[in-house]
């Protein structure tokens, strides 16, 4: 009688023994192994950088929200009190909701803007369009401060193009400077400076939409606005929403335009236009770090909030 054959001895691979099958997978786990170790080496000098450069400095803003400095006793345990006086404090939340403003006005006309350019250099109908991507684009190239004393010159009551032409014509130029249009005059700059970014974002997704899907469309019968808006645009929904994240992130630092404006228009943007601007003037001019920690904390607290409902809402929306 036969004896059956065994599992572990006769289930092999055809042209190999099991002592051999066995060193090649050990072989195989090692190689993962080194391979994984090889990726945590290369890995090791950005978290070193990013332990460095972020999470201590984070977490030493955050020690230093925890207390406060007194004229008599100097600086003690203050728990939360920083949060609570940040949340009842009027210059901060008016700074908020100035910057909230903002973001309504700015961003969609500038989400807009870099939408139509991306989808008009894409079309191909344009001549010359690395001309115009790259003329489009420049603006982003130029550093915030240079292009705040820039617009500022064009928007001075004086000396301005608009001041003088008004001149000329015998007319009263606008106060791009005066409380009332101060905001969009700063949206303005921040326009004309982050249009061309969120336009090669937007082009760069365009190219990755299949051209056999224009082609089928235009058999069918579309038309380049058709395509556009039943194709394209569905398409560049993931990057759109990028764009929406980048710009209520930018929004919620602003602090360059309207800090070198603040010299040509002082009684219009104060030390707490911008919350960014306000922790800035609380740290270094009145001398509490403390209390600037904690706004800085809660304006950080404020953009994950809506950076999340954002995504929330993004989400929800794409299961439907």
């Amino acid at each position: 009688m036969s004896r059956p054959p065994s599992p572990v001895l006769d289930s092999r691979p055809a042209g190999g023994s099991p002592a051999r099958s066995l060193v090649s997978r050990r072989k195989r786990g090692g190689g993962g192994t080194g391979r994984r170790r090889y990726g945590y080496v290369f890995a090791l000098p950005f978290l070193v950088c990013f332990a460095l450069l972020f999470v201590l400095p984070l977490g030493y803003a955050l020690y230093l929200s925890l207390f406060k400095t007194q004229l008599v006793g100097g600086t003690v345990f203050a728990g939360l009190s920083n949060y609570s006086r940040a949340l009842t404090d009027g210059l901060f939340l008016a700074g908020v909701g100035r910057v909230a403003l903002f973001f309504v006005i700015q961003v969609p006309v500038m989400m807009l803007l870099a939408l139509l350019a991306a989808l008009a250099i894409d079309s191909g109908l344009l001549r010359l369009r690395r001309l115009i991507r790259l003329g489009i684009f420049i603006p982003y190239a130029v550093p915030a401060v240079i292009a705040a004393l820039m617009w500022g010159y064009l928007y001075g009551p004086d000396f301005g193009p608009a001041a003088q032409l008004a001149a000329k014509l015998h007319a009263s130029a606008p106060d791009f400077l005066g409380s009332t249009l101060m905001l969009p005059s700063i949206a303005n700059v921040v326009t004309w400076e982050f249009t061309g970014y969120n336009m090669i974002v937007l082009y760069a997704a365009l190219q990755t939409i299949p051209h056999e899907l224009y082609e089928a469309a235009a058999v069918d019968g579309a038309g380049a606005w058709r395509i556009a808006w039943n194709i394209k645009v569905p398409a560049l929904r993931p990057a759109l929403l990028l764009v929406l994240m980048f710009s209520v992130i930018g929004s919620s630092q602003l602090f360059t335009e309207p800090n070198l404006l603040q010299t040509i228009a002082p009684t219009v943007i104060g030390p707490s236009y911008t919350p960014n601007l306000y922790a800035y003037s609380l740290a270094f001019t009145s001398q509490e770090p403390d209390y600037a920690a904690a706004v800085s904390f809660l304006l950080g607290l404020v953009t994950v909030i809506i950076s999340y409902a954002v995504l929330y809402a993004a989400s929800r929306r794409s299961r439907r």
